[in-house]
C-alpha cells in the first residue's frame, strides 16, 4: 500500500481545495454524530459542552489518517453507537470489544452479504428513535432555535448526509436571527462558518 503513495499528489491547487472539502465534511459529520451519541450517554453538561469532546476528536481524526494510508473507506464515529449507549457500553472497553468483533467479521464478511439490505432496517429506526430523544431540549418557545433545528432532523436523511443537514440548519439559523434583527448575537465564530457552509454548497 505505501508504495504506491503519491506523496507529491496532494501538494496540487485542486487537490488541496479537494482535501479541505473532505476534511470540512469529515469534522461535522463526526461532530454531528459525537453529539448525538453524547447527548444519548448523558456525557453533555448544562452548557451543551461534552465531557472529553477534545480526546473524541483526536481519536476519530488520527484514525481517518490512517485509515487513508491503509487505503481503506474513511475512518469515522457512527451513529449506531446509540444503540449501544442505549444498552449500557458507555466505557473503553465497549470499544475495544466492539473492534475486536468488527475484526472478527472481516473473516464472516461472504455471510454477511447473503443478508439483504432492507432486513437492517428496523435497527436504522430503533438508532433514530433513540436520537430523537434530544428534541425534549429544544426551546420550543424560540422559532430562531427550533426551526433550524427541526431543518437539520429532516435534511440529514433527505441529503443523506449529516453534514449537509448541518449546514442547511445552520444557514437558516443565521437568516432568521438576521430576519429577527439579532445580528449581534451572532458570533464572529458563527459568520466563519456560515462563509464556508456558503462556499461548500456554491463550490461543490
Amino acid at each position: 500500500v505505501f508504495m504506491k503513495l503519491d506523496i507529491l499528489g496532494p501538494l496540487d491547487l485542486a487537490m488541496i481545495s479537494l482535501i479541505k472539502t473532505f476534511g470540512i465534511e469529515n469534522l461535522f459529520e463526526t461532530a454531528g454524530t459525537l453529539l448525538g451519541v453524547a447527548n444519548q450517554a448523558k456525557l453533555v453538561d448544562e452548557s451543551g459542552n461534552i465531557n472529553n469532546l477534545d480526546k473524541a476528536l483526536k481519536a476519530d481524526s488520527s484514525s481517518s489518517v490512517l485509515g487513508a494510508f491503509m487505503g481503506c473507506a474513511p475512518v469515522t464515529s457512527y451513529v449506531e453507537s446509540s444503540a449501544g449507549v442505549e444498552t449500557g457500553g458507555r466505557t473503553g472497553l465497549t470499544a475495544l470489544t466492539v473492534g475486536f468483533l468488527f475484526l472478527i467479521s472481516i473473516f464472516f464478511s461472504p455471510l454477511a452479504n447473503i443478508i439483504p439490505a432492507h432486513a437492517t432496517s428496523g435497527a436504522l429506526m430503533y438508532v433514530a428513535i433513540l436520537m430523537l430523544s434530544g428534541m425534549e431540549k429544544l426551546n420550543w418557545s424560540s422559532t430562531a432555535d427550533l426551526l433550524p433545528a427541526l431543518i437539520i432532523i429532516v435534511m440529514i436523511p433527505l441529503t443523506f448526509s449529516i453534514a449537509d443537514g448541518i449546514a442547511l440548519g445552520f444557514l437558516s439559523y443565521v437568516v432568521l436571527k438576521i430576519g429577527q434583527g439579532e445580528i449581534n448575537k451572532i458570533s464572529s465564530g458563527a459568520w466563519f462558518l456560515t462563509l464556508i457552509f456558503i462556499s461548500k454548497f456554491i463550490f461543490l
